[in-house]
């Protein structure tokens, strides 16, 4: 779990660069309320909750929520979110090891469903909005909601990338009109590519000290790559290029750090070829033909559901075991 909060850091400080305050207040505030949650639950079950706490899951659950939400997001939704990921996803099922849904996704999930306005209002890049709050205006916006008598929610939030796309097309304009939009930059939107980029970073560092296995992520994102290309071939004034569904929202992310999660995911070799590579065709299902066009969370914990029955089939042969009919 410590890597894995390493891991996160360049990619953490990048959001925090392009979207600014925001990202490191929510960060902050989950943390604390993950520690809280769990060691007042572990201590109402009569239990030490330091081994609990030592082992930095909880840390790791809100630092990925908090990641997942608008840097604006008022702050009570944000300890919804981490309280129902840790105490609902995760303790009541018997804590780690035993939650069958990768939690900062299911906490994730609550809190779009159930706050979808204040959910799909992210900052804008600096480049792209001209404005930069200050740590006090974040912070007054987070903890009253009162915006700074200059701002108005227009000028410094708008739609995420993808959710531009997806509107953009469905008003019948094509992929070369909506690229004219100061958003799109080199192969992604403005600040998320770069975000997307070092959060790569991140996940090789976590391949390289075996943190996590290769398979799950290059299965999902070559599976997301493939079927993005095979539809951008057949027409790419609908369908965006490829590269745009891995940098232009949270799929790096996902594959390396939410994907990957040794409790939720697939076990077997054979099956986290399945299950990552379902996951990056649900992502594209999703994002072209879904109401929600980052899906990676639904994509995600729909895989969890399916990870128990994956395995069953693709558990690999033993050599060597005895048939206890022959014996």
């Amino acid at each position: 779990m410590a890597h894995v909060l390493i891991a996160l850091i360049p990619g953490t400080l990048s959001m925090w660069w392009f979207f600014g305050w925001g990202v490191l207040v929510n960060i902050a505030l989950a943390c604390l309320t993950a520690v809280v949650a769990e060691t007042l639950f572990i201590r109402a079950r009569g239990r030490n909750p330091i081994p609990a706490i030592s082992d930095l899951s909880a840390l790791v659950t809100a630092w990925l929520l908090a990641l997942a939400l608008p840097p604006l997001l008022p702050w009570w939704q944000t300890v919804i979110g981490v309280l129902f990921a840790i105490v609902v996803v995760k303790q009541l099922f018997g804590g780690i090891g035993y939650n069958p849904f990768n939690p900062a996704m299911a906490g994730y999930v609550l809190l779009l469903i159930s706050f979808p306005v204040t959910m799909t209002r992210w900052s804008q890049p600096e480049m792209v909005s001209g404005y930069v709050l200050s740590l006090g205006e974040t912070l007054q916006i987070i903890f009253t909601g009162a915006l700074p008598f200059e701002y108005t929610w227009d000028a410094i939030t708008s739609a995420t990338p993808l959710d531009r796309m997806r509107n953009a097309l469905a008003q019948n304009q094509i992929i070369s009109e909506i690229r004219e939009d100061p958003l799109w930059g080199d192969y992604g939107a403005r600040g998320w590519e770069w975000v997307s980029n070092w959060f790569l970073l991140g996940g090789l560092f976590l391949l390289w000290r075996h943190i996590i296995h290769w398979r799950i992520p290059v299965s999902m994102l070559g599976a997301l790559l493939v079927i993005a290309g095979l539809f951008w071939m057949i027409d790419p004034e609908t369908h965006p290029f490829p590269a745009f569904h891995l940098f232009s929202g949270a799929a790096i992310l996902g594959a390396f750090f939410i994907a990957t999660d040794p409790v939720s995911a697939s076990t077997t070799p054979r099956g986290q070829w399945i299950y990552g590579a379902s996951i990056g065709m649900l992502i594209f299902v999703i994002r072209t033909w879904g109401g929600y066009p980052d899906a990676v969370a639904f994509a995600v914990l729909l895989m969890n559901a399916a990870a128990p029955t994956i395995d069953y089939y693709t558990k690999p042969k033993v050599f060597g075991a005895v048939d206890d009919k022959n014996a």
